[in-house]
């Protein structure tokens, strides 16, 4: 496609409505003109965006399990966190991995960097390989509670099957460490 065609089609903003501030995300609705002339409206959530961990440690990767009340259910996650105000991504996996299973890591390579659902939120998650792990000190914010497990690939790939891995970033991280473990590349 070219970039004219590429340009024609963008949406401009007429109106914005903020809708939600809270203390993670804001909710706003946008006013659109599409490339007809004709206009639209876009429910759009803004995320400060987030840091995730694939953590090897003794070939096993480090996970917690938690209760995620929009799923109603509990979930096997890679460690993970939001931004700060200008806080680098990189220092904020770092910082996750730490509080969230007690482990810090010796290096920090990035994977990928991926939005998260770009039909209706901003959210941008960073997706890094922690490894030389040596324990740390675990610092649970006070309403997060959950457990750290450090699982072999197979069981990962099982968690998927029966669904108790279920977020695209576990999900991308295991695939990542399969790779990994094929090529040594990530």
């Amino acid at each position: 496609m070219t970039q004219e065609k590429l340009d024609s089609w963008q949406e401009k903003t007429i109106h914005t409505e903020p809708i939600f501030q809270g203390k993670i995300i804001s909710l706003q609705v946008d006013t659109i003109e599409l490339p007809d002339g004709k206009t639209a409206t876009r429910e759009i959530v803004r995320h400060p965006g987030a840091a995730a961990v694939l953590a090897l440690h003794e070939d096993r990767m480090l996970v917690v399990e938690q209760y995620r009340k929009p799923m109603e259910k509990f979930q096997v996650e890679i460690p993970a966190g939001k931004l700060d105000p200008g806080e680098d991504p990189i220092v904020c996996a770092g910082r996750e991995l730490e509080e969230e299973t007690g482990y810090r890591a010796a290096s920090l390579r990035p994977i990928s960097a991926f939005y998260t659902s770009p039909g209706f939120a901003d959210e941008k998650l960073y997706l890094y390989l922690a490894e030389g792990l040596e324990k740390g000190a675990m610092n649970l914010d006070e309403d997060e509670y959950l457990s750290v497990e450090a699982i072999t690939l197979e069981e990962a790939l099982r968690y998927i099957e029966e669904g108790r891995i279920s977020d695209a970033k576990t999900v991308l991280a295991v695939y990542a460490w399969r790779l990994y473990k094929l090529t040594g590349e990530v």
